[in-house]
């Protein structure tokens, strides 16, 4: 199976030590999440984010109910994690979260490698074009939540 890869990034007018404390908190994806999606975090609790952490979630993809668990595979505040798919709708999937002081705020950067069922005809046409809509809503909404970006966000892939 081919990796794709989907890299965002966003420059917030904050600090990294005031970006990235949004983060540990696992109720703020719910913020980051478009509506559409009806993400909802199933584990119970208070979750505490460190390398072992597991999530369970269940959200609505095109209407069909699926259920995903994620594992903190790498917890490095305030400059770096990475959450992967051990349950849940693509064959692999790894997401990189960096934050980098950059001119006098952070830059906010997600990398996401992915692998799908279904081979390149279902990436191009529906899981690529799902995953750039929740990306940019969660930029969105990063803005809304952390501050005006003075730059535009950009999405390149691979």
């Amino acid at each position: 199976m081919r990796t794709h890869t989907l890299q965002t990034q966003i420059w917030l007018p904050r600090p990294v030590e005031a970006v990235f404390p949004f983060f540990p908190d696992a109720g703020n994806l719910q913020k980051l999440t478009p509506p559409w999606l009806d993400f909802r975090i199933v584990t119970p609790g208070r979750i505490e984010m460190k390398p072992g952490t597991i999530i369970d979630y269940r959200l609505r993809l095109h209407g069909i109910p699926i259920g995903w668990r994620s594992l903190i595979e790498a917890w490095e505040p305030p400059h770096r994690f990475v959450d992967v798919q051990l349950k849940g709708p693509y064959s692999s999937w790894r997401h990189e979260h960096l934050f980098e002081e950059r001119d006098g705020g952070t830059r906010v950067l997600d990398r996401v490698d992915y692998t799908v069922f279904g081979g390149r005809i279902i990436e191009r046409l529906f899981v690529r074009p799902d995953l750039e809509r929740i990306f940019a809503h969660r930029q969105a909404r990063l803005q809304e939540l952390l501050g005006p970006s003075r730059s535009p966000s950009r999405a390149k892939s691979s």
